[in-house]
């Protein structure tokens, strides 16, 4: 015997009552996506085809590369004095981190924007897309950037003659530039309009806000062209985003500049203009210290070369006059001794004069104009190294600060090196201008003694001496400054960047954008996820009961079989087809039955549902006709008083029925009517009451019940919904078993709760779940009616269902 409800424990398991699995059946969710095979195939078909004409009508990006070499400043003398005097950080080192900074500076892209004059693009019309034309344009646009103009937008040019043609707007997207404020760009006050007007090439077209002409070039009739304006602050903006600057690897010191752009020729020119402006730069910065040198050597011979006329010219006349023109041996020695020491006494003065513009630079922190110690002949390694590290630390805060702010790391470090090298410096010039002057007075002194030497000699040579040694002076610091000058005009005319270009710009061959394959591969896969994704969604938002494993899980009792879709307009199959696929159902359940209630003579079986229209009626009367064909004498019974259909199925009267007995004192043979088929009858619901509930509950009718019993073998009730009347909850205590009839994707998720109900709270025994209408495959296998797999040993004498290819694929497997 089996246990009378399905949650009491027995050492015998229930045949009917499947283990809950939490796993995934992989088989069910591909069975589930299958079938929607076609819509899956017709998606991914279409996302191939998308992904290909997005490749055929993308824009080709290519990369454009090229490499440069920067090589680090060869330690001088004065690193070693800085490590040891614990000022490493003096050493000015240049570093990639900074280099690259300038390479992808505003100030770099902005000259090589400038130079290039790429402040007007110009596009060619296509059938689909436009195509942007960089070195062969057919016609020239000239823009007067020193007025207000229309930037961003685009204009179109139709071509009518060779002298003529049309301007309008095409994409009106247009910000006002101001020559007066190129770094901020407004609206403009309305709407750019521009209606369609002609005007003929070399003409000066100008407007609100834009002010250009356009010349002929090689443009014919019918061309169709755009172009646009960009300012330059958009444009260096724009590039030195763009532009990538990355060492080779992490050890070396050459720097690879890319640019991925749809116009080859455009960004090799671009980033061979970056490259050619960094060399210039760098030396500019270099020469910037032998063109100081020469102007400050320059400002020191225009006063010496007025003094060497005064003194020739007067060293002329003295001779003239007293005719004096050699002196004598003895005045000879003296003259030489005096300019010896008058020379070192300019040297000095001059190197003084030196130490004390050098004080005053640093004091007053001037840029850009420090003359080198070595120019003026001064060799101290010590000061010479600490005033090239000036420069350079200098040069190097010009361009960290024209790219960064303050707070930037690289400019902070900067600052600190800048600050301890003019302290350095500051300290040593002050040492050295003390030094100086102590020479300068002890070679006045020196001077002074020899001039008692001169006293003793007559006037006439005294004075030829002193015109003599003025002469000599002027003339010997006059030639020492032209020698200093040609050297430093030397020392810039072999100067070269230490920097240089391995590889200029070189654009690839293949486009890396669009990737074709990978758009393809993205097409295709987009085309399976999307409708994958749509059919899980909605599966997900599905609240219609569909999966039979997944009903079996939700309720507490056996799902007992699955009755197949019925296609025919005939609503009783199994009297009327009994070769089909939905009698074979029944079959199958009816012989289900003989485990539930095994060893009994007479059966009663009860069907009700949730909600209305869940099949049980059809249900009922098909299991009646089932038992009746075995040659049980059966009786149908139709308790929904409130919506009786049992008649309409069977082509009878509603004329009486129960509700005439449970009414009246009219006797139930009397209401009991032929089905026009052998050993079975049927028991109408009769006329609908005013008060059903109350008619069921009476104890006449659990009276008519047993006396029905005693003539039939087979009672089957044909109830209300349960979820919807009260009375079917009393029924259950007259039936043997009891079924709750699902319907495939009509009845609601939520109305397996009704049934638990029954069973939990309600106290309901014996009672089953019945999936109706089975016409969705979830991947299981039984979808066309065969019972849950209990109902196979048919042998096919019913009409064969021919299986999808996927299915009989997947079953195979």
């Amino acid at each position: 015997m089996y246990p009378n409800t399905p949650n009491s424990s027995n050492s015998g398991q229930n045949p009917f009552m499947v283990q809950k699995e939490d796993e995934i059946d992989l088989k069910v969710l591909i069975f589930n996506y299958l079938q929607y095979w076609l819509l899956i195939l017709a998606c991914m078909v279409v996302g191939v085809l998308c992904a290909f004409l997005f490749n055929r009508y993308a824009t080709n990006i290519y990369k454009v590369e090229s490499t440069v070499l920067v090589v680090d400043d060869k330690p001088s003398l004065g690193t070693d004095l800085f490590e040891s005097s614990g000022l490493g950080m003096l050493q000015g080192k240049s570093n990639i981190e900074n280099e690259i900074g300038i390479l992808k500076s505003f100030s770099l892209a902005e000259e090589a924007v400038s130079e290039l004059n790429l402040n007007v693009q110009y596009y060619k019309e296509g059938l689909v897309s436009t195509t942007q034309i960089y070195d062969k344009v057919p016609v020239l646009v000239s823009v007067d950037w020193k007025k207000n103009q229309l930037v961003g937008g685009r204009f179109k040019i139709e071509v009518i003659s060779g002298d003529t043609f049309e301007l309008s707007i095409a994409d009106n997207i247009f910000k006002v530039y101001d020559p007066a404020d190129p770094y901020y760009k407004l609206l403009p006050e309305e709407e750019v309009t521009l209606q369609k007007s002609v005007y003929n090439f070399g003409q000066e077209i100008v407007g609100a806000d834009f002010s250009f002409k356009i010349d002929q070039i090689s443009a014919l009739p019918g061309d169709i062209l755009q172009f646009n304006l960009l300012d330059t602050p958009t444009l260096a903006l724009k590039y030195k985003d763009e532009l990538a600057v990355v060492p080779i690897n992490k050890q070396a010191s050459i720097l690879t500049l890319s640019l991925e752009t749809p116009v080859r020729r455009l960004g090799e020119d671009y980033i061979n203009k970056v490259m050619d402006m960094y060399l210039r730069r760098e030396l500019t910065e270099k020469n910037m210290a032998s063109e100081n040198t020469v102007r400050f050597i320059e400002a020191q011979l225009s006063g010496i070369s007025d003094s060497l006329k005064l003194s020739e010219n007067n060293l002329q006349k003295y001779r003239t006059e007293n005719k004096v023109f050699n002196l004598s041996e003895e005045g000879a020695v003296i003259f030489e001794r005096l300019q010896e020491l008058e020379q070192q006494l300019a040297q000095t003065e001059l190197n003084l004069k030196y130490y004390e513009t050098l004080r005053d630079y640093v004091a007053n922190n001037a840029a850009g104009d420090i003359v080198a110690p070595s120019i003026v002949g001064i060799t101290d390694p010590l000061l010479n190294s600490l005033v090239e590290s000036l420069s350079v630390t200098q040069a190097e805060r010009i361009r960290l600060t024209s790219n960064f702010s303050d707070e930037y790391p690289l400019v902070r470090e900067n600052a600190i090196r800048l600050q301890n090298t003019k302290k350095a410096l500051q300290e040593n010039v002050n040492s050295a201008i003390a030094n100086t002057r102590n020479v300068v007075a002890d070679l006045k002194n020196q001077i002074r003694m020899s001039d008692q030497d001169v006293n003793s000699l007559p006037e006439t040579e005294r004075n030829l001496l002193g015109y003599q040694r003025q002469f000599s002076i002027n003339e010997n610091i006059y030639i020492y400054l032209l020698q200093k000058k040609a050297e430093a005009e030397i020392t810039k005319a072999s100067n070269m960047p230490k920097n240089s270009i391995l590889d200029f710009a070189k654009a690839g061959q293949s486009p890396v954008a669009p990737k074709r394959s990978l758009n393809l591969l993205i097409g295709l896969i987009l085309g399976l996820i999307v409708p994958i994704g749509f059919i899980t969604i909605k599966d997900f938002l599905n609240t219609k009961i569909e999966d039979p494993k997944e009903l079996e899980k939700q309720i507490k009792v056996p799902l007992i079989g699955m009755i197949g879709r019925n296609n025919a307009a005939d609503a009783i199959p199994v009297l009327n087809n009994p070769r089909s696929t939905v009698t074979e159902s029944f079959r199958s359940l009816r012989a289900d039955m003989s485990y539930l209630s095994p060893h009994r003579d007479n059966l009663t079986i009860l069907f009700t549902s949730s909600i209305s229209s869940e099949g049980k009626t059809f249900v009922s009367i098909n299991v009646a006709s089932v038992y009746a064909l075995m040659g049980k004498k059966t009786l149908l019974i139709g308790l929904d008083l409130r919506k009786p259909k049992i008649a309409e199925d069977f082509s009878l009267v509603n004329d009486k029925g129960m509700s005439t007995c449970l009414s009246s004192d009219t006797p139930w043979q009397d209401v009991v009517k032929a089905t026009g088929h052998k050993d079975m009858d049927v028991i109408l619901s009769g006329p609908i009451p005013p008060n059903p509930a109350e008619l069921l509950l009476q104890d006449k009718f659990g009276q008519i019940v047993k006396e029905i019993k005693q003539v039939y073998d087979v009672v089957i009730f044909d109830c209300p919904p349960v979820g919807l009347v009260s009375e079917t909850k009393e029924l259950f205590a007259f039936a043997d078993i009891s079924f709750f009839v699902f319907r495939q994707g009509y009845s609601m998720k939520g109305n397996t709760q009704i049934l638990n109900n029954l069973v939990e709270k309600g106290g309901v025994t014996k009672i089953y779940g019945i999936l109706n209408d089975v016409h969705i495959d979830k991947g299981y296998g039984y979808g066309y009616g065969y019972g849950y797999g209990y109902g196979e040993n048919s042998y096919g004498y019913h009409e064969e269902v021919q299986l999808p290819w996927w299915k009989r694929a997947l079953r195979r497997s």
